[in-house]
């Protein structure tokens, strides 16, 4: 995709955040990954304002073009960097998922779901300073193995090989959030042991090629 298209595709998805209901105001943040570096939303400027033209450019270096990135760029720039199996790193403030994290809960295996992420749970990372090192360090600890986390009483963070799936996942973040604070007011959950975790998210990674279940 030329940067063009994806500066434009970045600025839909940021929207969509907003049509959804994960995200509201100028809270969270979207990047993507290009040839010598990265794509990210501004600073301080809201969504349904926001013109392709107003995605800075990054280097890995921390360096930028045009307008200041957003405050959160060091861990989108550093996630990037850890994870090249990532292409799109998008941050938001969505509801439960951010309600979880402000008392510092990880999601356990509760619901098969919970394996989208690629592990037997989501993990909730420490608290730490918006916009510092520190934080993205605790963020890349939380993310390891995994395509999403909760960032402790801030929000979620969630990954994809493009903006679509980083998008999903963060959907699903979210929904599973609810589902999960939704759970604990009925009582101890029920989770759902490793063994069959191993096997769902074996099945899931299977069917993402299109290969149905064997039985």
């Amino acid at each position: 995709m030329k940067h063009e298209e994806l500066r434009a595709a970045i600025v839909r998805t940021a929207q969509e955040m907003t049509r959804v209901g994960i995200n509201q105001g100028t809270a969270g943040n979207i990047s993507a990954r290009i040839d010598d570096g990265l794509l990210i939303t501004p600073s301080s400027l809201p969504y349904d304002r926001m013109l392709p033209e107003d995605i800075v450019e990054m280097k890995f270096d921390g360096s930028w073009e045009g307008r200041r990135p957003s405050s959160e760029w060091r861990f989108h720039r550093d996630i990037l960097a850890d994870r090249p199996d990532a292409n799109v790193v998008l941050h938001c403030h969505s509801i439960y998922a951010a309600t979880l994290a402000c008392k510092f809960m990880d999601i356990p295996a509760f619901h098969y779901m919970v394996g989208i992420a690629g592990g037997p749970d989501i993990r909730c990372s420490d608290y730490a300073t918006y916009g510092t090192q520190a934080l993205s360090d605790t963020a890349i600890i939380a993310l390891k193995d995994r395509m999403a986390c909760l960032l402790g009483q801030h929000g979620q963070i969630a990954l994809g090989k493009d903006l679509d799936a980083a998008l999903a996942m963060a959907i699903e973040v979210e929904t599973t959030s609810q589902m999960y604070y939704q759970v604990l007011t009925l009582g101890e959950p029920n989770i759902i042991d490793d063994a069959e975790m191993a096997r769902v998210i074996e099945q899931m990674r299977r069917m993402s090629y299109g290969q149905a279940p064997n039985d």
